[in-house]
């Protein structure tokens, strides 16, 4: 009932921010009413409530272009594979320059791991934008749940494990080899998938980049920690769990709604978000556009969150948060074909290991992640490394200055020294890319679902889902 009353709500505040949006263009500089008295405080105070009422979509990359070798570099993004609940998503690089061209198709293959913890994986755009200077890039970007029909099927943490391996094996066909780098939550999951394929014997990753994840929560809890593990399993299934209302696609599945989880985000600093709304409001006044500008961009992105399954997300809370199945080596995990297997991280050889936190992080902390070193005991000491970075936050280890300045360089100089060559059948592609285009995959679900649209493209990249008739600025799929 929870979701429905708020939908309610979002319905009737929509046309006060539709007002409040047009109120502010009215009174501002150069228009109609803008030489009244007090005209420049009206129209920030409208400004101010038009983003504080509107309702937020899935930002975009939004990735142009990125330098190599100092010239552009234009990036088109485009669908590696389509599965109900993630695209993983490829940014492809061309150039008519032929000696940088030549660079690009020998750089590394980077997945990059995305969380689904609440935002979407255009957090990581920083992150994305650096990476791919030196890198070859693929990223999980994680579905909203309010859009997946419920024919689609449950999603579960096993699933979460058994994708991230599909996408590992997808990139080694291509390449012969890859790199993961797994931020925040996904760095449990990862350490599961390449774990269970240590286990089978099969062909692992050449590094794992570990940021700011909780793989062993007992250390240094936080308020975040101390939530899941103070309050019961049925504690989180009978408060937090709601059925997706009528108007979208996933009508009728059971999630955790995206507007508690970013009622929580606000609770952990309420006080820092009410004085940044201020000073965003001060800066219209003062006509400091460059700092209004940072402010709209980083909320655009921050507001912008995303339902979550719910047998995915409260099977995360008891695996992660509050058995510690991970560290006390009792983690058992469903394969596609059905059989269980066990995580055994002292199974990984041959993978070099770097885990990064943040020195003020009060998501993760100190010591959750560098954890991961205990558990893979089969890594040799020289394919280790931890690297904590001073005066960093949990945002700051994968986007901002101190990313781009001190953990980017540690990141670069890691896979450089554990990289090895790529054995691809492509490089006679006579495109001037790094890579032939190619179709978009899809699994049999998703294939079913789209087989009237999908027939005559290069590069694919999914349409965006009808929004309902009743909900006109309602939050768009993955796909861009």
């Amino acid at each position: 009932m929870l979701y429905q009353l708020y939908e309610a709500q979002r319905s009737l505040m929509e046309p006060f921010s539709d007002f409040a949006q047009a109120a502010s263009k009215l009174y501002g500089p150069g228009a109609v009413w803008g030489q009244m008295p007090m005209a420049q405080r009206m129209a920030a105070g409208y400004d101010l409530l038009y983003r504080l009422g509107k309702d937020y979509e899935k930002p975009e990359f939004n990735i142009k272009s990125v330098k190599v070798e100092g010239k552009d570099v234009v990036i088109q993004e485009a669908i590696e594979l389509d599965k109900p609940f993630c695209e993983l998503r490829r940014f492809k690089r061309f150039t008519d320059e032929p000696h940088i061209l030549k660079t690009l198709k020998s750089q590394p293959v980077v997945l990059i791991v995305a969380p689904l913890s609440g935002h979407y994986a255009t957090l990581l755009r920083d992150t994305v934008r650096t990476m791919l200077q030196d890198h070859k890039v693929y990223i999980t970007d994680w579905k909203n749940a309010r859009l997946v029909p419920l024919a689609d099927g449950e999603f579960h943490l096993d699933d979460y494990i058994n994708y991230v391996q599909e996408f590992i094996r997808l990139l080694q066909a291509e390449y012969g080899n890859c790199h993961v780098v797994s931020v925040c939550q996904p760095t449990v999951p990862v350490l599961a998938a390449v774990s269970l394929m240590a286990s089978r014997g099969e062909a692992l990753p050449l590094t794992m980049t570990m940021m700011g994840g909780p793989i062993d929560a007992r250390k240094s809890p936080t308020a975040v920690n101390n939530l899941a593990m103070n309050k019961s399993f049925e504690w989180f299934e009978n408060n937090v769990i709601y059925r997706v209302p009528q108007g979208f696609p996933g009508e009728g599945r059971r999630v955790y709604p995206g507007f508690l989880q970013h009622t929580g985000f606000v609770a952990m600093n309420p006080d820092r978000h009410a004085s940044s709304h201020y000073d965003y409001f001060k800066d219209l006044i003062k006509g400091d556009d460059a700092s209004a500008e940072a402010h709209r961009k980083f909320y655009d992105e921050y507001n912008a969150v995303l339902d979550m399954d719910a047998d995915y997300y409260l099977e995360t809370i008891r695996t992660v948060f509050q058995e510690f199945d991970l560290v006390n080596g009792t983690w058992d995990v469903k394969n596609p074909e059905g059989q269980v297997e066990r995580v055994r991280p002292q199974d990984i050889r041959g993978t070099a290991l770097l885990t990064v936190e943040g020195e003020l992080d009060d998501i993760s902390g100190s010591g959750q992640t560098e954890a991961a070193h205990s558990l893979c005991t089969g890594i040799a000491d020289s394919q280790r490394e931890h690297y904590e970075v001073k005066g960093a936050g949990h945002y700051g280890i994968f986007s901002g200055r101190r990313w781009r300045e001190l953990v980017y360089p540690k990141v670069l100089k890691f896979i450089a020294a554990n990289d090895e060559p790529q054995r691809r059948a492509a490089d006679s592609a006579p495109l001037a890319s790094e890579d032939a285009v190619k179709p978009v995959r899809k699994t049999a679900a998703v294939a079913a679902k789209k087989a009237p649209a999908t027939k005559a493209k290069a590069v694919a990249v999914a349409a965006p889902v009808k929004k309902p008739a009743a909900r006109k600025k309602a939050g768009t799929s993955a796909a861009r």
